[in-house]
């Protein structure tokens, strides 16, 4: 039995222990939801609203700064002096893209309740914002999180007007490990005419192995492109684990079941990468 001196004292620290881990949580939580808060937020300049005499002087200026507009630009001192006064005005976008940058490369690292809370703000970003860029970003970070449910977001970036969203998206799905997204890929492969995107989808197939991958794949090869020819065969080597050489007809008698043989690891064109 412990003396009741250093069982109090023992208590104390439990209790100790167990609030400063309900702070760091809490912590957590709230600085979740000021970033999400901040990333979220359509930028406004002066309340969102042009008074009928500062719309006057806007229309009446036109959109000239000066005669030494070039210069002002050329000089850092100006455009550090610009964004201070805009940060002052409000969260600028240059602001929230890095914050959401940030967020897409840590986002795999985060717990899984965290992830989850920022599922709804993810969407909202992606449904509202009229930037690419930040929907790129938020399809980028949809496929680098651990929750199931941010496959939804990453299949929405497939039908973005922006092509890098669309490419974001394929490769996002590369990084899925559902077999679902190797479905989504293969869809793609089936129905897109965009090379830019045809690419981004064959290169990204590659990283999930299977029947779903080789079959979209061996469709691919039908294209009579030599550099998509070179890249659908070097996802094949990703995606089977085989080497049949660089000639799209051996590579699809073996994957027809034909008898074929085999290459060394490092032979063929690829290898020399």
């Amino acid at each position: 039995m412990l003396p009741r001196r250093l069982l109090s004292r023992s208590a104390r620290l439990w209790r100790v222990s167990d609030h400063a881990g309900s702070l760091e949580s809490r912590t957590s939580v709230r600085s979740d939801t000021a970033l999400a808060r901040r990333i979220c937020r359509p930028r406004l300049r002066s309340g969102g609203v042009l008074t009928g005499g500062l719309l006057l002087c806007v229309v009446a200026a036109g959109c000239q700064d000066g005669p030494l507009y070039a210069l002002k630009e050329a000089n850092p001192w100006f455009s550090v002096r610009q964004w201070g006064r805009d940060e002052a005005i409000g969260v600028t976008d240059h602001t929230r893209r890095e914050e959401l940058m940030s967020l897409a490369e840590t986002i795999d690292r985060l717990p899984a309740d965290r992830q989850a809370f920022w599922n709804s703000h993810l969407q909202q970003i992606y449904a509202n914002d009229k930037s690419p860029e930040m929907r790129r970003l938020v399809v980028l970070a949809a496929g680098k999180s651990v929750d199931p449910s941010m496959l939804e977001l990453v299949q929405a970036g497939l039908d973005d007007d922006s092509l890098k969203v669309r490419m974001e998206a394929c490769r996002a799905l590369g990084r899925r490990p559902e077999e679902d997204a190797a479905r989504m890929l293969a869809t793609v492969l089936g129905k897109t005419q965009d090379k830019d995107v045809r690419h981004a989808a064959i290169a990204a197939i590659g990283r999930h192995p299977g029947p779903v991958a080789n079959n979209a794949l061996k469709l691919a090869l039908q294209d009579r492109d030599p550099a998509t020819q070179t890249l659908v065969i070097s996802s094949l080597r990703q995606s089977t684990g085989r080497n049949y050489g660089d000639d799209p007809e051996v590579w699809i008698a073996a994957l027809d079941g034909e008898s074929v043989e085999e290459r060394p690891a490092d032979g063929g064109f690829m290898g020399l990468f």
